[in-house]
């Protein structure tokens, strides 16, 4: 099965909903990082992904869309690799996305903030383009916004959407030439759904 959506948006820019979006639409199964912690063992070849070793058929050949980390880190790499997936950008105001990104994925204590020895190695892939300060705004700013730069620099104006969190289905259906679904576009994971996951001990995704 070959990708038909790449999603170039980081964590915290509405990713799960999108992918429960996608999935409904009907590109699914969609990646996203809470499949990477149903199937620990992918960990090893992400980390081989980012030292410029991907297997992408096993690690993405099951799936029609991609959306969040770890893939999003590696958009570039797969627009050569699906010459026919389109690219989906996902966003949101980056003062609001850090503040997100603080309280929830990056969080003092986090997987990401204090990874343990077994999954420091994909944690620090994940988090590379931030140079290990995830809780510097400043930096975390200036990458987030240069990577959105980047995007919409590189990707064919025909084959990307840059679509802010609360756009709804419209422009998402009328992009992937689908019908707009009766149903409510999905909400999950909001930063209060995403705590009440940790208090639980439940793994959850950005």
């Amino acid at each position: 099965m070959a990708l038909k959506v790449i999603g170039s948006g980081l964590g915290r820019t509405g990713t799960l909903s999108l992918k429960l979006a996608l999935e409904q639409l009907g590109f699914g199964p969609c990646h996203h990082m809470i499949e990477v912690f149903k199937r620990p063992e992918s960990m090893a070849l992400w980390v081989a992904a980012g030292e410029g070793r991907a297997d992408w058929e096993a690690l993405l050949g099951e799936f029609q869309a991609m959306v969040d980390y770890p893939g999003c880190r590696f958009w570039r790499e797969l627009m050569d690799v699906y010459p026919d997936a389109k690219v989906l950008h996902s966003t949101r105001d980056p003062d609001t996305w850090f503040e997100s990104t603080q309280a929830t994925i990056f969080a003092p204590g986090s997987i990401a903030d204090a990874p343990p020895d077994p999954v420091k190695p994909f944690m620090q892939m994940v988090t590379g383009d931030f140079d290990g300060r995830i809780h510097d705004r400043d930096l975390m700013l200036e990458r987030y916004r240069r990577h959105e730069a980047d995007v919409i620099a590189t990707v064919p104006k025909d084959r990307l959407l840059v679509y802010p969190v609360g756009s709804g289905w419209e422009p998402l259906c009328a992009f992937l030439g689908v019908p707009v679904p009766e149903t409510p576009y999905p909400s999950e994971n909001s930063r209060a759904q995403f705590q009440d996951r940790v208090r639980q001990g439940r793994m959850p995704g950005p």
